[in-house]
C-alpha cells in the first residue's frame, strides 16, 4: 500500500508506476483503492463505473479495469453531499455526516470493500493498494475503510509517501507514523519522498535523519517532474494548466464549470501541436477562443445556472455568432439544448432551466445512470472508442431534424450535429480518437498547414508509463522493495 502524508502527494501516479514495473517485471499487477471521493470517473468493460485513478492504473498495469479495483467511489454533489457508488453502481446520496457515521446505513461498506479486495487479491498478483489522504486523520481512525485499517485486511506492506515539495516533510512523515498504533506502525515498511526539486545530494543527510527519527528506511527520493505526461485523478491539477489564449494556435476552450467531471476528456488535447487548450470561466477569454467545449457536469442545472450568472452564456453564444465552434459533451451537451427538465429532483430544487439554444434538443433528468464502453462511427470515419457515464436523456425537439453526430455500434444514435462548428455528444473520450480531432479541427484548416500531424494518444500513453516506470525505477530501490515484499 501507498499511504500517503495528506492529499495530492503523488501516491496515484507512484501506483501507476509500480503497476507498470511490477507489469515489466514479469508480474500481474492490479491497482486497488477501497473508497475513492472524485469527480472523474470511468466505465468498466462491463459498464459499470469507477474512479478514474484506478482506470488509469489498471491500464499501466496492463490488465482491464474493474470494479473490484475501486468498490466504493464518492461524487460530491456538493460541499455535503455525495453520491454513493457501490460496486459500479450508484446507491443514493449521503449528507457527509451520516455517511461517516457508518450506524446510519444498512449496508455493511467495510464487509464490501474487503470483499472486493479479496475477489481481487486471488486473480492478480500482487497488488498495489493506494490509500486516501492522509494516514493521521485520528477522528476518522473508527470509521475508515481505505488506509491502515484496509492495510491490517490485506496484510499489506505499507510505503509512506511525503510531498517534500510543499515543505514541512520531517513534521509530516515523523508525525504520520508518531500518531499510528503500535500495530499499524509495524505495518509501515519504507518511506518515499516525492516531488524533490533540485540535487538529490543534498537530501543525502536528510535522509539519513529521518531513517533515524522513524526507524523506517527511505526507499528513494523521487524528482520532480513535468515531462511525463500521466491523467490526473483529482481536478486540483486544473489550477496549474493554462487559463488563457496564446498567439499563433488554434485556441480551445475548456469552460471551467464549478461541478466539472472527467476533465481527463481533454488530456489529449493538451499534448496536440496544432492547438492551445486552456480552462476559463472569463468572458474576455472565451471571446479569443476559436473552439469552446463545455464539458461534463455532476450537477448540470446548477452549472447552468452559474453560466447565466457570470456572463459565460452570453460570451458562448456571442463567440459562436462570430464562428467559434462550440462542442458539448455529456452535462455540456445538456446545456447546449433548448432546455433541460428536472421534474423528479433527481439534483436537486430546479425543475426547468432554458439551455443555450445551440441545439434543437430537450433533456430530462432521471434517477438512472448509464455507464458503458462503446464503439461509435462517423462518416467515412473508423471505429472510435469512448464510454458513456451519464443521468438524463437528451432527444430532438418535435419537428426537429434527426441529425446524430455518431452512430454507436449497438444500432443506438448519439449527440447532435446542429453544423460542423456546433455539436453535442455523451460519449467522454471522444477526443483521444485522432480522426475526431481531425474533424474538430477541419475548419482551421488553413492555419494548421505548417503545423505537425497529431500522433497517436494510446501509444503516447503507453510510452509515458514506461518514462514513468524508468523515472521510479532510477529513484526507488526497487530491489529492496521486493525484499519487503517477500517477507513473510
Amino acid at each position: 500500500m501507498l499511504a500517503g502524508t495528506g492529499s495530492d502527494v503523488g501516491k496515484s501516479v507512484l501506483a501507476a508506476a509500480l503497476c507498470r514495473i511490477f507489469r515489466q517485471d514479469g508480474y500481474r499487477p492490479a491497482p486497488f483503492k477501497a473508497q475513492n471521493m472524485a469527480l472523474n470517473s470511468y466505465a468498466t468493460p462491463e459498464g459499470l463505473e469507477i474512479g478514474r485513478a484506478q482506470a488509469v492504473q489498471a491500464e499501466a498495469a496492463g490488465v482491464p479495469c474493474h470494479t473490484d479495483m475501486n468498490p466504493l467511489l464518492l461524487k460530491p454533489q456538493s460541499d455535503h453531499t455525495s453520491q454513493v457508488v457501490l460496486n459500479g453502481r450508484p446507491i443514493g446520496n449521503k449528507d457527509a455526516y451520516d455517511y461517516w457515521r457508518r450506524g446510519t446505513s444498512d449496508i455493511d461498506f467495510r464487509r464490501e470493500v474487503c470483499l472486493a479486495f479479496d475477489r481481487l487479491s486471488a486473480r492478480y498478483n500482487p497488488i498495489v493498494m493506494e490509500g486516501a489522504g492522509s494516514i493521521s486523520e485520528m477522528n476518522l481512525r473508527s470509521t475508515d475503510l481505505v488506509n491502515l485499517p484496509m492495510a491490517r485486511h490485506a496484510r499489506a506492506d505499507v510505503i509512506l509517501v511525503g510531498d517534500i515539495d510543499r515543505g514541512g516533510v520531517f513534521a509530516s512523515v515523523y508525525g504520520s507514523i508518531a500518531l499510528q498504533t503500535e500495530e499499524d506502525r509495524r505495518l509501515i515498511k519504507g518511506i518515499i519522498i516525492n516531488k524533490f526539486r533540485g540535487d538529490l545530494r543534498l537530501f543525502d543527510e536528510g535522509r539519513r535523519m529521518l531513517e533515524n527519527l522513524c526507524g523506517v528506511p527511505v526507499l528513494g527520493v523521487v524528482p520532480y517532474f513535468t515531462d511525463i505526461h500521466i491523467e490526473e485523478e483529482d481536478s486540483v491539477s486544473l489550477s496549474k494548466k493554462s487559463v488563457q489564449a496564446e498567439q499563433g494556435k488554434v485556441n480551445v476552450a475548456v469552460v471551467m464549470l464549478r461541478h466539472l467531471s472527467n476533465f481527463t476528456d481533454f488530456d489529449a488535447l493538451e499534448q496536440d501541436s496544432r492547438l492551445h487548450l486552456f480552462y476559463t470561466n472569463n468572458t474576455e477569454e472565451l471571446s479569443r477562443a476559436d473552439i469552446i467545449i463545455l464539458p461534463g457536469s455532476k450537477s448540470t442545472l446548477d452549472d447552468l445556472r452559474e453560466l447565466r450568472r457570470n456572463g459565460c452564456a452570453q460570451a458562448i453564444l456571442k463567440a459562436h455568432r462570430r464562428g467559434a465552434t462550440v462542442m458539448g459533451i455529456c452535462g455540456g451537451y445538456q446545456m447546449m439544448g433548448q432546455e433541460v427538465l428536472d421534474p423528479d429532483h433527481v439534483e436537486g430544487d430546479i425543475e426547468r432551466l432554458p439551455g443555450l439554444g445551440l441545439l434543437p434538443t430537450t433533456t430530462t433528468m432521471s434517477g438512472s445512470k448509464r455507464t458503458v464502453q462503446v464503439t461509435c462511427m462517423m462518416g467515412e470515419m473508423g471505429p472510435m472508442q469512448g464510454y458513456e457515464i451519464h443521468m438524463g436523456t437528451t432527444r430532438p425537439l418535435d419537428g426537429a431534424p434527426c441529425s446524430p453526430l455518431l452512430q454507436l455500434s449497438d444500432g443506438r444514435e448519439d449527440g447532435y450535429m446542429a453544423s460542423i462548428k456546433c455539436m453535442g455528444t455523451y460519449v467522454h473520450g471522444i477526443l483521444d480518437n485522432a480522426a475526431f480531432v481531425d474533424f474538430l479541427l477541419e475548419p482551421f484548416a488553413e492555419r494548421l498547414a505548417e503545423v505537425d500531424s497529431p500522433y497517436d494518444y494510446q501509444a503516447f500513453k503507453q510510452q509515458q508509463y514506461d518514462l514513468l516506470a524508468d523515472h521510479v525505477r532510477r529513484h526507488v530501490d526497487i530491489g529492496r522493495l521486493y525484499q519487503i515484499l517477500s517477507h513473510d
